[in-house]
This record gives C-alpha cells, sequence and structure tokens, in this order.
C-alpha cells in the first residue's frame, strides 16, 4: 500500500475510533495479556529513533513474557508527529516517545528535560535525571498532565545545523529562517532569526523552497538520510544547542499505574535500556556517517566562528534565565539543572576535558 493510502486509511480509522468513543487509556486486556498502542514523533521506519522505539516495544514483550505488547505507530499513522503529547495526555493512547522540548508551549519547564543550549552532554544529563534529582522533578512537572516520563534515548552531541548561507558574524543570524526547536530556538530569535517548527519528514522540502535558510536535525548519520547535503553547502559544528539531547518515553499515568508491579519494572528497564543503546548506536552511526559527508565535495564542514559562539552563549544564558523567571515550575527545574551542572563541571575540568584536551590538542 502506498504511503499516502496508508495514512489516509489510518487517519480514517481513528477518526472512527475515537468517534465511536471507543479510545481509553484503559488497555486492552485478551486473557492475560495487556495490549497498549504508543505513538512516535518520527516518520516510519526513520533508523534509531523509530526503530528504537520498535525495539523497546519488543523488548517489552519479550521480558514480560508476552504479558504487555506494544503496537508502536510512526508519526502521522494515527496521530501527527507533535500530537504525541496530548494523545497520551488524554489517554487516547498508553504511551509515546519523543522529546520533551516540544511540549514547550503546554509546559515551559519540560524543555529542560530534553537539553539546555551550553548544557550538559548525555553523560552529564544521565547524571542528573538518573542520580541528581532531575528524573524526581520531572515526574513532578507531568504529574499534572496524567503523564510519567523516562529517559528512552540520548542523541549525544548534535550538528550545528545545515545553512544556505554562511555564519561570519552574529549579524548573519537577523532575518534567517531557521527550524530549529526548544530554547536553541529561543536563542536563535534574541538573534534576530526566524524560528521555524517543523517535524521531521516536512524539513528536506521546506529547506528545498526556501521556505527556511537553515535547519538543525541531529548529526551526520541522520543527515544524510535526510539528504540535506543535496539542499544546504553549510555544515556547521558544534551543536551549542542540543550538547546531549534526551528522547522520552511518556506514559499515561492511569496506564501505568493499573501495570502488575513486575510490568512497571519491566518497562523501566526497557526504557533504561533504550536509553543506553540509542546513544551508543548515535555514536557509531555519526562516526561513520562523518566520513562520508567529508568525501562529498560539494559540502563545507565549518566551525562557528569564536565570536558567534561567545554571542549565542550570551544569549543562551539570558534565555533561559528569562523562561525560568516566566514560569515557576520552571524556575524549579532550571535551579536544581544549574546546581547540579556547576558542581559536575568542577569534576569534568579535571577529568573529562583534561583527559580530550591532551588527546586531542
Amino acid at each position: 500500500m502506498d504511503r499516502r493510502k496508508f495514512l489516509k486509511k489510518a487517519a480514517a480509522v481513528t477518526a472512527g475510533v475515537a468517534a465511536a468513543g471507543a479510545v481509553s487509556s484503559a488497555p486492552v486486556r485478551a486473557g492475560n495479556k495487556i495490549r497498549w498502542r504508543m505513538v512516535t514523533s518520527w516518520p516510519p521506519g526513520f533508523p534509531i529513533l523509530q526503530t528504537g522505539a520498535e525495539r523497546f516495544a519488543k523488548r517489552v514483550e519479550e521480558m514480560s513474557g508476552g504479558r504487555l505488547a506494544i503496537h508502536v505507530f510512526a508519526g502521522g499513522e494515527l496521530v501527527p508527529p507533535l500530537g504525541v503529547f496530548d494523545a497520551v495526555s488524554q489517554g487516547s493512547v498508553q504511551c509515546g516517545h519523543s522529546a520533551a522540548y516540544y511540549w514547550a508551549g503546554k509546559c515551559p519547564a519540560a524543555q529542560w528535560f530534553t537539553t539546555v543550549p551550553f548544557g550538559l552532554d548525555a553523560q552529564g544529563i544521565n547524571s542528573w535525571l538518573y542520580f541528581g534529582g532531575g528524573l524526581k522533578l520531572w515526574e513532578e512537572v507531568y504529574a499534572k498532565f496524567n503523564l510519567v516520563p523516562r529517559p528512552a534515548g540520548n542523541t549525544g552531541v548534535q550538528m550545528g545545523g545545515w545553512f544556505n548561507r554562511k555564519i561570519e558574524s552574529i549579524d548573519d543570524f537577523k532575518g534567517l529562517k531557521m527550524r530549529i526547536p526548544g530554547l536553541g530556538g529561543k536563542v536563535i530569535s534574541k538573534a534576530g532569526g526566524v524560528v521555524v517548527l517543523l517535524p521531521g519528514g516536512e524539513i528536506y522540502t521546506s529547506l528545498e523552497r526556501g521556505v527556511i535558510d537553515a535547519t538543525e536535525w541531529v548529526g551526520p548519520a541522520h543527515d544524510l538520510r535526510m539528504g540535506f547535503q543535496r539542499v544546504a553547502k553549510y555544515y556547521y559544528t558544534p551543536g551549542w544547542h542540543e550538547p546531549g539531547s534526551v528522547l522520552e518515553l511518556c506514559i499515561n499515568k492511569k496506564a501505568y499505574d493499573s501495570l502488575p508491579a513486575d510490568l512497571k519494572i519491566v518497562v523501566d528497564a526497557a526504557a533504561a535500556e533504550l536509553n543506553v543503546q540509542m546513544l551508543s548506536e548515535f555514536e557509531t552511526a555519526n562516526a561513520a556517517g562523518l566520513e562520508k559527508l567529508r568525501a562529498d565535495k560539494k559540502v563545507q564542514i565549518l566551525s562557528f566562528p569564536p565570536e558567534v559562539m561567545n554571542k549565542l552563549r550570551q544569549y543562551a544564558e539570558e534565555t533561559v534565565n528569562e523562561v525560568a523567571a516566566s514560569d515557576k515550575t520552571a524556575k524549579k527545574v532550571n535551579d536544581a539543572f544549574q546546581k547540579f551542572r556547576k558542581q559536575l563541571y568542577g569534576w569534568n575540568r579535571i577529568s573529562e576535558k583534561a583527559y580530550y584536551d591532551k588527546i586531542m590538542g
């Protein structure tokens, strides 16, 4: 079946089910088997992200001995890619896989649980979430939306993005239309850019047609697959805006609470497993993807000039403080995040940074 027909059929089925009032967060039981549905923000078959969500579902079924089965729907197959939060919160489906910063308009504090510009890398943010109180805060923030969050993947340090013109000074961001979500997008706005929020499946066409002038996505592996090198020739590093972006498993609280204790453990363990695996897969795939991009003579891999980075850092600090000051919950989360970051950086400077400075120069 062709993709358009499939999506049309899926939409019709979803509308019909909703109209019949049959959509509920309550799990469907078949004997002793519980059936859940998961929706994601990723295109069908998309490596690492969508395939990771599908691997999670498979592991849950394996570890539960078949007692909990999860049917995974890619973005657009059951709900729009950016409709995951609402679908899970309202109980239309039991769980979803996405990124918390997509929900900034509904919950400003959510952004800290994905990434903070010039903030923690993957190892650092996992340390904060698992052992620095970050996950407990995340659970508190999401509780009012009837959601239970779990870290379920990380992209690692991302690239700075694809541009149709060189960035030689901070003024080059003025009027630049860029697809960039989260706090990073607010920094670009402060620099004079125009932020456009698009799901992954719409970025290439928008860049090709000039709807946007630049985009960030993830890194070499995915960017190659998306084909950005065919429609933009300047590829910038580093990804100051996303130094270690967490992907989330969000679970409808009623559905999660209805699980037996052992199945809750299965879901939590499978999410933690995916969190490690996805980061490892990204790092491996990005290393290989970078080699291919370096061999493409049409692509120029460039670093943001030091003065641009300094200005972006200044804007990032201002942005984070402004957003935190505008929302009581965001302030609470930011205070905890910054306290942990300061402590961790003290250790990082004499451990990882010292190590990489010596071996890489």
